[in-house]
């Protein structure tokens, strides 16, 4: 047996080696001499690494603490630690904590430990629920009772009341099924049924859920149902005019008194609509632009009008700001050549297109008709064009419109596109139109496109005036004599 105790030291001559093997060169004891390293497999192995790696000092973080690896206690490991100038002390419990990071995992917090899963996947349908691409709608949140919570806010529950009221007795009262359908009645709905019921010409059934709702203290006071209401009964001339209308005039909201001069117009009452509108003009209410439209057109068609027609358009055009639809702004243009106010049109084609929006065909048509009576022909050509590049559908009057104009300048060729035209788009030319393209063949001595015009003309059903007759017997008559004077020479 071997002695292989560590403290005895090695004999000098080399120890007996076991056959060299594939790891043996690594395997050399460090006692020996460089030397006798060269005799190990005839090769130098005293330049190889060493198999251990550099000592960079002492361990910072000992698996056990230093009294345990010394077998010193600690307060001369501590003394002896102080006296060598080292600047850093471990104490026990740091050396502890420092020691159970590397020994064990850090303890969960007392408690059901949570599962961590990862979340499955959404299935395909709720993907595919919308075009991608597209925002995600706000949600809302909405307290469903029964469905019929959700259908009763709607306007075809509220119709469906005025048809349901409609059904009842003479002897029954709107209160009947007004109760039924109580708690499906919000605040402000009851403006729908009353106006339908005003379409349905009950105007008694209106006024009966007006004093309803009137009794309701979660349904009034409402001022859209209060202006619903008195539009109806004044439509239907169950409305009075109180006596002190000034004071009305200060009380009442706008939009009551809209709705007052609303009702007047529709019943054919101008004159109490203007009656409302002069009280509000005192009391400085303005009113909004559509009711003076109204009140314009209707007061537009008697030739007596002119002077209140004119006031009112004055009060219109001393607005800042004027909020005119397209058809209001076409209404009033239409108004004005009528009465021979043609600075207004001008005035109002000029606001309404630097606004940028679309003009139709019918504003296109009332400004070439207003030019024409102005007899501005040269200024209403640049029209035609205009409303040719906008690629607006022409219809009958704009036909119409545009051959007379082609007539007064005495322009044939573009008056035979546009008749050409009007058949290709449908329409049946009427008289005016018949007339204008014979006289145009008249001037022009076209004796047979007259004839044939003439031809269509008493097939449509239209006879010829005597004017026009004499102008056809004048051109034949004269081709007749230029005949016999051919003959003759």
């Amino acid at each position: 047996m071997f002695d292989v105790c560590p403290l005895r030291t090695q004999p000098s001559h080399p120890p007996l080696l076991p056959r060299r093997t594939r790891f043996s060169r690594f395997n050399l004891p460090r006692s020996v001499s460089a030397a006798g390293r060269k005799d190990y497999g005839g090769k130098d192995v005293s330049r190889r690494r060493p198999k251990q790696p550099p000592s960079f000092g002492p361990s910072l973080f000992p698996k056990k603490p230093a009294s345990e690896l010394l077998g010193v206690d600690d307060a001369t490991t501590d003394k002896e630690y102080d006296e060598g100038g080292g600047g850093i002390v471990w104490e026990e419990d740091e050396l502890k904590a420092i020691t159970s990071l590397f020994q064990s995992r850090i303890p969960q917090k007392p408690g059901k430990l949570v599962q961590r899963q990862r979340p499955l996947p959404l299935p395909l349908p709720h993907k595919l629920e919308r075009p991608l691409g597209l925002p995600s709608p706000r949600k809302r949140q909405i307290r469903r009772r029964t469905p019929i919570t959700v259908c009763g806010r709607g306007p075809g529950f509220l119709v469906g009341l005025a048809k349901e009221i409609k059904g009842l007795t003479a002897e029954e009262n709107a209160a009947v099924v007004l109760d039924k359908h109580a708690r499906f009645i919000g605040k402000g709905m009851l403006s729908v049924t009353i106006k339908e019921l005003g379409r349905m010409g009950l105007p008694g059934r209106a006024l009966q859920v007006f004093c309803w709702a009137k009794g309701q203290d979660r349904l009034f006071p409402d001022e859209l149902m209060l202006a619903s209401s008195v539009e109806v009964l004044a439509r239907f001339r169950g409305l009075k005019l109180p006596a002190e209308m000034e004071r009305f005039g200060y009380l009442a909201s706008r939009g009551v008194i809209e709705a007052m001069a609303r009702g007047f117009l529709d019943g054919g009452r101008t004159e109490l609509a203007l009656k409302v509108l002069k009280v509000a003009k005192d009391g400085s209410r303005m009113l909004d632009s559509g009711v003076y439209v109204k009140l314009i057109s209707k007061l537009g068609k008697i030739p007596d009008n002119v002077t209140i027609v004119s006031s009112l358009l004055d009060d219109l055009s001393s607005r800042e700001e004027l909020s005119l639809t397209q058809q209001d702004c076409t209404t009033l243009m239409k108004v004005c050549v009528r009465l021979g106010r043609f600075e207004v049109v001008e005035s109002l084609y000029n606001w309404y297109n630097n606004l940028g929006r679309d003009i139709s065909v019918v504003m296109y048509t009332t400004l070439i008709h207003s030019r024409c009576m102005e007899n501005k022909h040269r200024e209403a050509l640049p029209v035609i064009w205009e409303m040719e590049a906008s690629n607006c559908l022409l219809d009958l009057p704009a036909y119409r419109v545009a051959i007379k104009l082609f007539r007064a300048l005495n322009d044939l060729p573009r008056a035979v596109r546009y008749f050409t035209k009007l058949k290709e788009a449908g329409f049946s030319p009427t008289y005016d139109i018949y007339r204008a393209m014979i006289e145009l063949y008249v001037d022009s001595g076209r004796l047979a496109k007259c004839k044939a015009v003439r031809r269509e003309a008493e097939m449509a059903g239209f006879g010829l005036d005597r004017h026009s007759l004499n102008r056809i017997s004048q051109l034949e008559s004269g081709e007749s004599s230029g005949m016999h004077s051919v003959s003759r020479v």
